[in-house]
């Protein structure tokens, strides 16, 4: 409540000044700075330092930091959303210590399955595919999607087919293949073990943008689960589970145990929650506006007048997250909204995560504690 009276307050002197003011001043005016924000995640899971060799915890924080420096240069030099969640997902897709693309897990029948999603905020236009073998990139094939307009989600021999009439490039199964993901699955299969004994982190890659013009995008890929089988889907490609964007509200990511972010519904439901809340405050805020004679507000309350803190966008994320353990998943999100912070959260020891916004944060982590 003190929040809305200090907002009233803002608004109350801004229309005072309207008035008062030299008309040269309010050409300087502008309620809403243009700001940008940028988050990747390359996975959420049981991850410890102790099982971290100094060596391993450096090369992934380069390649972390190399992914949101990829996406962060295009959005400070005024480059769109959706080029900056590319630049960083196929960095990551390329790398084989991330399980997307190059570095994919294994299925059951020895193959890599891959999957990935894209979703531009300004129309709701995406692209989702599933089931990919061949390849390299499956973020770029989900932008084809997105971009041919007639389908939004393509699966397995479809998906490659249409990805050989784009010009997509391919690759051979040893570019995928990884020497640890094999080894994983042999694991698996000679203990009997679930993907869980095996995957301590679900190592999927994700970003999410909001550019200078207001716009807001998500992406994600991933290998899916070791040993997965029957053609398993997980959250990733489906929209409004593992991947959502809307510039009305923000841009989710998500990685972990697919099945639950399904069920939850995750990417959209941290959109609605942040709707609700700004919409809540809003309404509380032209509910306490002084009335004329009449009965009538002095003044209306504008939108853009009104915002939301980095704790409430968190407060919303960490609430759906709470859901998701609540029904037995673990993961984590990384969001973006339109009002500047990128906030993470995750109910796992550690996730491999970054952020840069306009505001000079920019910042690497792995570990629950960071």
């Amino acid at each position: 409540m003190n929040r809305i009276k200090h907002t009233l307050t803002a608004v109350s002197t801004a229309i005072s000044l309207f008035f008062a003011a030299p008309l040269l001043a309010q050409d300087d005016y502008e309620p809403m700075e243009p700001r940008w924000s940028f988050a990747i995640h390359g996975g959420a899971g049981t991850i410890a330092r102790e099982n971290m060799t100094p060596e391993q915890d450096a090369e992934y924080r380069a390649a972390l930091q190399q992914a949101l420096d990829a996406g962060s240069d295009i959005l400070k030099n005024g480059g769109s959303a959706m080029d900056a969640v590319l630049a960083a997902i196929v960095l990551l897709e390329d790398d084989p210590k991330f399980n997307a693309g190059r570095g994919a897990v294994f299925t059951w029948e020895g193959e890599n399955e891959l999957d990935a999603a894209l979703m531009d905020g300004k129309d709701r236009s995406a692209g989702a595919v599933t089931g990919v073998k061949a390849i390299k990139n499956p973020i770029l094939l989900a932008r084809e999607v997105m971009k041919d307009g007639r389908h939004v989600f393509l699966s397995g021999a479809g998906a490659e087919e249409f990805a050989g009439e784009r010009g997509l490039e391919t690759a051979p199964p040893e570019w995928f293949a990884t020497e640890a993901r094999r080894e994983a699955l042999e694991r698996l299969k000679a203990r009997q073990l679930s993907s869980l004994d095996v995957d301590t982190k679900f190592g999927t890659v994700g970003a999410v943008a909001l550019d200078l013009d207001g716009n807001m995008v998500a992406g994600t890929s991933t290998g899916g689960l070791t040993g997965k089988r029957w053609g398993r889907i997980g959250d990733v490609p489906v929209l409004g589970a593992g991947t959502y964007a809307d510039n009305r509200d923000c841009a989710v990511s998500a990685t972990g145990q697919g099945e639950y972010f399904i069920r939850a519904v995750v990417g959209y439901s941290i959109c609605t929650g942040l709707k609700h809340k700004w919409r809540t405050m809003l309404d509380e805020a032209q509910a306490s506006v002084p009335l004329d004679d009449d009965g009538n507000p002095t003044f209306m309350v504008h939108a853009s007048e009104m915002w939301l803190e980095q704790s409430d966008v968190q407060a919303v994320a960490d609430e759906v997250m709470a859901d998701v353990k609540d029904l037995g998943g673990t993961g984590g999100v990384i969001v973006v909204s339109p009002f500047g912070p990128a906030v993470f959260s995750f109910n796992t020891p550690g996730m491999y995560r970054g952020r840069a916004t306009s505001a000079g944060v920019n910042e690497v982590a792995i570990y629950g504690d960071e």
